[in-house]
């Protein structure tokens, strides 16, 4: 049984009207035009002069909310831009206002970009700036490719695809748990019993050890904190796939600023607030039964029931950095994640028939040569 707060989401009050503002651009001060965040140097960038111009990164401190705050929280990206949705993954992301015709980041599908934000959305707390540059990506996507096994040796000449920068959304929620567990804890003994065994082909009664539980009642309390318990909100990417990333150093996190979007893309939520904290909830119960089962003294355990409290729930709305790469082969798509910090790969390959059949034409010729060998012997 779990108690949630008061200020739970099921009460949270509606959102307030926008809080965006202007939507900012970011020209160069030597010649006018855009300026785009570079993740190799660290900085914007003008592509037409190439000035450059730092984004300080510690001028506030990263902010995390109450449940019931929502309604305070800052409104859209704040920085000029569109939504595409994509009619087959059902992905929102949003483009900046320049744009006009674009594939799906995610996989790859025709869109048609829409006038405006399909909603009022909340805009992230904070991120993790794009730190890896497309030089990186696409050496990184090749020796991935050169690793696969049983795959087509036409893969590996590949030389065309398209890899773009995203920022992925994501919850993350931070919690106090107190809770209560009771159980009956097991100890386990031995006894010498009379039983029937088998002594040389006959059946006779001996003495035999048999392992017997003792079991006792047993109870017991702990006070556990949850911090930066993370929640995928994508929908463009699939959360078993986004596991396979890896983890996110989120000590890189910086207060959010409109210039680390200059010249990408940031997906909007799917899953919104309430719903990413009952997908926190249920992974934190779930590990207060996985703790507290390991406070149950002796061997073994039955009848574990656990009484949760939580409290000082807080939550931030976070991006972090990947890039979608999408690759033709023989005409058809395939989809790679690349991580936004370090490098990692992650996606789809097409396999080899022909190196899978003589694979195992190979291992049942072995085998085979093994069985004569052995019956020769």
């Amino acid at each position: 049984m779990t108690e949630t707060p008061p200020d739970s989401t099921a009460d949270l009050p509606p959102p307030a009207p926008s809080r965006a503002g202007t939507a900012r651009q970011f020209p160069c001060s030597n010649c006018g035009a855009e300026l785009t965040w570079d993740p190799t140097a660290d900085e914007l960038v003008c592509a037409h002069c190439d000035a450059r111009q730092p984004v300080p990164r510690a001028e506030a401190a990263i902010v995390e909310r109450p449940l019931s705050d929502v309604g305070h929280a800052a409104r859209g990206f704040g920085v000029e831009s569109r939504t595409a949705r994509c009619p087959s993954c059902g992905a929102k992301v949003s483009y900046e206002g320049r744009d006009t015709a674009l594939e799906c980041a995610f996989c790859g599908a025709a869109c048609v970009l829409e006038e405006s934000s399909y909603r009022n959305a909340l805009r992230p707390e904070s991120l993790i700036p794009l730190g890896v540059g497309a030089t990186k990506v696409e050496a990184e996507f090749k020796k991935w490719l050169g690793g696969l096994w049983f795959r087509p040796n036409l893969l590996k000449g590949t030389q065309r695809f398209d890899a773009l920068g995203v920022y992925m959304p994501c919850w993350t929620f931070d919690a106090v748990v107190d809770s209560q567990w009771s159980a009956d804890a097991g100890f386990y003994y031995t006894t010498m019993e009379l039983r029937p065994v088998m002594v040389n082909g006959k059946m006779q009664m001996r003495m035999v050890p048999v392992q017997r539980v003792r079991w006792e009642p047993a109870w017991g309390r702990r006070h556990d904190i949850y911090d930066d318990v993370l929640v995928h909100a994508s929908r463009g990417v699939r959360s078993g796939l986004a596991d396979k990333l890896g983890r996110f150093d989120l000590k890189a996190l910086v207060p959010y600023r409109p210039e680390y979007l200059a010249g990408w893309r940031a997906e909007e939520y799917a899953i919104d607030l309430e719903n990413g904290w009952k997908d926190a909830l249920a992974r934190i119960v779930e590990s207060q039964e996985v703790r507290c089962a390991a406070d149950i003294p002796g061997d073994t355990n039955r009848n574990l029931r656990v009484h949760n409290v939580v409290s000082d729930v807080r939550w931030k709305l976070i991006l972090l950095p990947i890039w979608t790469l999408t690759y033709r082969f023989n005409g058809k798509p395939y989809n790679v994640l690349i991580h936004g910090q370090s490098g990692r790969v992650v996606g789809r390959a097409p396999y080899s028939f022909w190196k899978i059949f003589l694979f195992v034409v190979l291992i049942l010729f072995c085998a085979g040569v093994l069985v004569l060998f052995a019956a020769a012997a």
